[in-house]
């Protein structure tokens, strides 16, 4: 398992407790009691992930899927934040850490299934959207679509992580139970109290010129279409931690977040979160956000169910880690794939767009096709 940013985060190895749950206030009670279990363990002072932790990734919506969310503790974690590293163990037994595995090996005749068909039938649920939204009240659905990847052997996971890392340095790349990513969007940190969520809504594709994007940002910034958007998640986020934060501060306006292969609007909401709301309870409380389902939820998940025609998993769920101290960082699954559990020489990824009044078909299917870039990238080297 592996949790990377600016080349700092943490590596689990081994598994001295898992759990399968249906989300993450049931991840946890589950993790809240063990924890009351373990005997205390030196920590790094005020350092999050130090002692002992859990990696977790849900499932986007666990009634309409055959994916399992758990929650594993590792038996080892190997950390390094702020300058600092360590090393936790968990259990009694000898430690005994692995040998080096072999080098990494770049994936072997990667090819990426062309599905045009699969293409048109995602613009005609697009458009299909577009007409819900201009008459039942339903004001924003993100939809998403999946690409198979297939390789001539087992995929090699930790290359996808080291590449990502690299690549998308300010991202947040994950690699959990098979699912792996680099994604822009953290649902919710906790860290000595202080909670802060970044919401992206509202993405353009980049061309590489400096000049041609720094004209793109501000065609951005100016949008209606994806101001509108930006508002809607901005909102469903500062309405879902209300209850559990005091003294929140929500910006007026976005900014514009540049990633290597895309733009995004972007608005990071602060607050204090209150003493038992641990970064556990405030992802159970966010997730879904607007930013990857929709306004209103229940009327956004319903039209997704209906009209996705796709079993999202774990893609656009909770991601991420929790210390002992109920710290954490829990990312949305973005830019990501799953190695298939049956065959580890095969790749779902995923990528998905917000819809609202006004959207295009073929402008949304090209913001899909900008987001699968990390991820082929990776693979494709």
């Amino acid at each position: 398992m592996a949790w990377i940013r600016r080349g700092e985060g943490m590596i689990g190895l081994g598994c001295y407790a898992c759990t399968n749950v249906s989300g993450p206030a049931e991840a946890d009670a589950w993790w809240t009691t063990l924890v009351g279990g373990l005997e205390p363990t030196s920590s790094v002072s005020g350092v999050a992930g130090t002692g002992p932790l859990a990696f977790g990734s849900f499932a986007f919506d666990p009634d309409h899927t055959r994916a399992v969310s758990r929650l594993i503790v590792p038996r080892v974690i190997i950390g390094r934040r702020q300058g600092q590293a360590w090393l936790t163990v968990l259990g009694d037994a000898a430690l005994e850490l692995p040998e080096p595995g072999p080098a990494l090996r770049p994936p072997q005749g990667v090819r990426v299934e062309l599905d045009e068909a699969g293409q048109a039938r995602w613009q005609r649920r697009v458009a299909e959207a577009v007409h819900r939204i201009e008459i039942n009240g339903l004001e924003k659905v993100v939809l998403a679509r999946a690409v198979t990847v297939r390789a001539e052997e087992a995929i090699d996971v930790r290359h996808l992580v080291d590449t990502l890392a690299r690549d998308y340095s300010s991202c947040w790349t994950y690699s959990v139970d098979g699912l792996v990513g680099a994604s822009p969007e953290m649902l919710i940190r906790r860290e000595r109290g202080l909670a802060t969520s970044r919401i992206l809504a509202g993405t353009i594709r980049r061309t590489g010129s400096d000049e041609t994007d720094l004209k793109l940002a501000g065609a951005l910034a100016r949008s209606s279409k994806n101001l509108a958007e930006h508002e809607l998640a901005v909102q469903s986020v500062a309405e879902a931690l209300a209850p559990l934060c005091s003294g929140m501060n929500v910006p007026e306006s976005p900014y514009v977040l540049e990633l290597p292969n895309v733009l995004h609007l972007a608005t990071d909401v602060t607050a204090v979160a209150h003493k038992r709301a641990s970064a556990l309870r405030l992802a159970a409380a966010l997730h879904p956000s607007a930013a990857v389902c929709g306004t209103p939820t229940s009327v956004a998940r319903a039209a997704i169910a209906e009209l996705e025609g796709l079993d999202r998993g774990r893609y656009s769920g909770p991601v991420g880690w929790i210390d002992a101290r109920g710290d954490g960082e829990w990312a949305i699954a973005l830019r990501c794939g799953v190695v298939s559990p049956d065959n580890p020489s095969e790749m779902r990824l995923f990528a998905g767009c917000g819809i609202v009044e006004g959207s295009n078909p073929d402008e949304e299917l090209a913001e899909t096709k900008a987001k699968l870039v990390p991820m082929v990238s990776a693979l494709l080297g």
